[in-house]
């Protein structure tokens, strides 16, 4: 069986793996901001990564993890402005992602201060950088990738989800209708840190 057969269940394993490290995404653990271990943890995520995706390496990894978060705060973001736009319950937006809710752990998880990395390499979207990210992303992710000045270019191949790629397909053109001229900026703001903490990934050399 292929990589690609694998997808929606090995992205559903992963979001799974990554929650259960808590270290990475929650700020009030204590392990938080103890970047060696932290380091320590991301590598034995992608070693798990690894067991499906061979040619995976640690940027690419970010990227992912950067990727799924901006995701998921877009579609969280909708479905808020919905609610608050006085809309009854049937109206209320419901999220094309089909693991939303296995993102939930992301709810109430902000950062004081977003700070740019100084990794010379690429990380789901928010990191400036020289070298090209050879992860492929669905159609879904690529679109995210394009949020800002700031954000990497992925090959256009799918990979871990397909469902997510046909969704945001499906509701491309909507999606241009409704969002403002500073959406994706607002959206896409730099995540992954190395000098100071923040809820995705600290990260020292």
């Amino acid at each position: 069986m292929s990589v690609k057969d694998k997808e929606p269940e090995f992205l559903s394993a992963f979001i799974d793996k990554y929650r259960e490290m808590r270290n990475l995404w929650e700020v009030k653990h204590p392990q938080y901001y103890l970047k060696h271990v932290r380091k320590s943890t991301l590598e034995r995520l992608l070693t798990f990564v690894q067991t499906t995706i061979p040619e995976a390496t640690m940027e690419m990894l970010l990227k992912k993890i950067e990727i799924l978060r901006n995701m998921y705060k877009r579609e969280h973001n909708k479905i808020q402005d919905s609610m608050r736009s006085g809309a009854s319950a049937d109206d209320v937006y419901v999220p094309r992602l089909w693991y939303y809710n296995k993102l939930r752990f992301f709810d109430d998880q902000t950062e004081a201060r977003a700070s740019l990395s100084t990794l010379p390499s690429t990380l789901p979207s928010t990191l400036p950088c020289t070298l090209p990210c050879t992860l492929p992303s669905t159609p879904a992710e690529a679109d995210e990738d394009q949020a800002g000045s700031s954000i990497l270019e992925e090959p256009d191949v799918t990979i871990w989800s397909q469902d997510e790629g046909s969704q945001e397909e499906h509701g491309e053109s909507g999606r241009q209708e409704e969002a403002g001229p500073m959406d994706s900026l607002e959206e896409a703001g730099p995540s992954v840190i190395l000098e100071e903490a923040g809820p995705s990934v600290i990260l020292e050399e």
